[in-house]
C-alpha cells in the first residue's frame, strides 16, 4: 500500500509542476473562470484531456509518435499560428478597449460553443501539451514498472485539481477586474504569453 501511495503521490507531484506554469491553456482557463464563462466545460475539457493524453504516454505511445517527428511539426506550425491569431485578438481588446469593466451575467450558447471550441484548439494544437503529458509524464512513469498506472493516476489527478481551482477560483479576481483598465492589464498578459508561444512554436517547427 504504501509503495502504491508513493507513486500516487509522485505522480501528482510531477503532474503539478508541469501543469502549474503560464501558458496558452492556463491563461484561457483563468481568462474564462474570471468572466464565469462555460468554466465547466472548460476545466472539463483541460482534466480529461490531459487524462487521456496522460494514459497515452502511459500506454507508451511517446514511443511510437517520436518515430514520425513531421506531426509534431505540423502541430507547431498550426498551433503557433492560432496562438498568435488569439493573442492579436487580445492585443487588438487592449487597444480598443469596452466601455465596461468585466462582466459577470450568464453567457450566451454562442459564447460557450467559442468557448469550447477554442478550449479545444488550445489543448490539442498544443505541441507542449505532448511534450509534457505524452512525453515527460509517460517516460518518468515507465521508470515506476508495474504501478506506471497509479503513478499516471496521480497526475492525471493533479491536472484536476488544478483546473479546478484555476477555474473556479479565479472568480475571486472579479471585483478587481470590475474595471476596465485592470481587464486591459490581464489582456495585455494574455496577448504577450500567446504571442510568445505563438513564435516560439513557429521558430522550432
Amino acid at each position: 500500500m504504501s509503495s502504491t501511495l508513493t507513486a500516487a503521490a509522485a505522480g501528482f507531484g510531477t503532474g503539478l509542476s508541469l501543469i502549474v506554469a503560464i501558458g496558452a491553456q492556463n491563461a484561457f482557463v483563468l481568462r474564462q473562470g474570471v468572466r464565469r464563462e462555460a468554466v465547466l466545460a472548460v476545466v472539463g475539457i483541460c482534466a480529461l484531456s490531459d487524462a487521456l493524453l496522460i494514459a497515452l504516454g502511459v500506454g507508451g505511445i511517446g514511443a511510437v509518435v517520436v518515430a514520425w517527428p513531421g506531426a509534431l511539426t505540423a502541430i507547431g506550425w498550426i498551433g503557433g499560428a492560432f496562438l498568435i491569431g488569439y493573442g492579436a485578438l487580445a492585443a487588438r481588446r487592449v487597444l480598443r478597449p469596452a466601455a465596461e469593466g468585466l462582466r459577470t451575467e450568464g453567457e450566451a450558447a454562442s459564447s460557450r460553443r467559442r468557448a469550447v471550441l477554442t478550449c479545444l484548439a488550445m489543448t490539442w494544437l498544443n505541441p507542449h501539451v505532448y511534450l509534457d503529458t505524452v512525453f515527460l509524464l509517460g517516460s518518468v512513469a515507465a521508470d515506476q514498472g508495474p504501478l506506471r498506472w497509479t503513478f499516471g493516476i496521480g497526475a492525471a489527478l493533479a491536472s484536476l485539481c488544478w483546473f479546478t481551482a484555476l477555474g473556479f477560483g479565479a472568480r475571486l479576481l472579479s471585483r478587481r477586474l470590475a474595471r476596465p483598465s485592470a481587464w486591459r492589464v490581464l489582456d495585455g498578459v494574455l496577448a504577450v504569453t500567446m504571442i510568445a508561444l505563438g513564435i516560439s512554436l513557429v521558430a522550432r517547427s
